[in-house]
């Protein structure tokens, strides 16, 4: 068998063994990641954790304990600490098994709020911090973390966050990420991301050579349309992810590993 497939490969036309652009390994440039559109908006008052910009919006007791919500693909329970005046944390977990927590943490001034995350729906748990700058106060005798947030600026990402694998052919695209992965042809029909807890499928539409967009759906509803451009030198893939649940979009860069 091996020396078949080696046969097969000799008398295959070089033009069809050439590598595209996307192919390989390769890390998020974590200081080029923005974020614009809608803010986040959350509060704790009265004992109670409320996340407006959350979809379909939170309201749970802030007590420690798992509090049952629904409408979420990723997560079935929401568990809020109160640390202190200026920190809590949230924990997240469906079917008992934790799925992301993350400490926020308010500035002296209140201007600003720093997150720090674990993520556990992959093979290994992805970590990394970020900042988001105040647009509005939270109510009357609410947290100092409450109000209205915009996303500013990620860092201390670690390998597991930032490292992703693409490979791409005339036919199909396929994503390597932490344990989760797809192989897509570029044929419009949704398939699965394998190891993903929130199930999520993808359809691929392939531009032309460097460009690439990706369509996220879960439960039915489509989640994000992500276009993946890479450079023609091959050394860098630009990313925009719109959100279209939570009105946001995400940018960044990736650059080329091997």
């Amino acid at each position: 068998m091996k020396r078949f497939v080696i046969s097969a490969l000799l008398l295959m036309p070089a033009a069809a063994l050439a590598q595209s652009a996307f192919d390989g390994t390769w890390k998020t440039r974590v200081d080029s990641l923005k974020v614009t559109g809608k803010p986040d908006v959350l509060a704790i008052v009265d004992g109670e954790y409320i996340c407006s910009s959350c979809v379909p919006e939170i309201k749970v007791k802030a007590d420690g304990k798992d509090q049952a919500v629904t409408g979420h693909d990723y997560y079935d329970s929401v568990a809020i600490v109160v640390v202190d005046p200026h920190s809590f944390e949230v924990t997240t977990k469906k079917a008992g098994k934790q799925i992301s927590s993350v400490t926020y943490s308010v500035s002296l001034d209140g201007n600003t709020l720093s997150g720090k995350f674990r993520d556990y729906t992959g093979s290994k748990m992805a970590t990394g911090s970020f900042t988001e700058s105040r647009r509005a106060k939270g109510p009357a005798g609410s947290h100092m973390a409450s109000g209205s947030w915009q996303p500013d600026q990620f860092s201390d990402a670690n390998d597991v966050t930032r490292t992703v694998a693409y490979q791409m052919t005339d036919q199909q695209f396929s994503m390597h990420w932490n344990g989760q992965s797809y192989n897509a042809k570029f044929d419009g029909k949704q398939y699965p991301v394998h190891g993903d807890p929130g199930n999520t499928t993808v359809a691929l539409k392939r531009i032309d050579a460097n460009n690439v967009e990706e369509t996220d759906t879960r439960s039915g509803k489509v989640t994000d349309e992500v276009h993946l451009a890479a450079a023609p030198d091959g050394h860098t893939i630009n990313v925009t992810d719109k959100d279209m649940v939570r009105d946001q979009i995400t940018t960044f860069t990736l650059d080329k590993q091997q």
